[in-house]
């Protein structure tokens, strides 16, 4: 199983609270960290946009990553919701015995 963080953002603490909630509470992701605000400045609709948000960072494996961006995406009150997953690719023997043994992989 490969261990992955899968980072979103969110325009303010209770949607970001919310979603890690609903993924926690379907173990499809084994941690939630919500931090915030964050300063965020992208491309939208042709212009460039600042906006504060916050971030939530979570602990899964790359095998529930499609669950996790169905869920996300069918909460997420963004148009185009962010939804990255990045490899982890050193991590403590029982940080990681710890996420797998918290996550649904049935």
């Amino acid at each position: 199983m490969q261990p992955i963080m899968v980072t979103t953002s969110c325009a303010n603490l209770e949607t970001a609270q919310e979603i890690a909630t609903h993924l926690l509470n379907r173990r499809l992701v084994a941690c939630a960290q919500v931090s915030g605000p964050v300063t965020s400045s992208y491309w939208w609709q042709g212009a460039i946009t600042s906006e504060a948000e916050y971030l939530v960072v979570m602990k899964s494996v790359r095998s529930l990553f499609a669950q996790i961006v169905e869920q996300l995406t069918a909460i997420h009150p963004y148009e185009v919701p962010e939804i990255v997953a990045t490899d982890i690719v050193r991590i403590n023997d029982g940080y990681r015995d710890w996420l797998l043994a918290e996550l649904h992989q049935g």
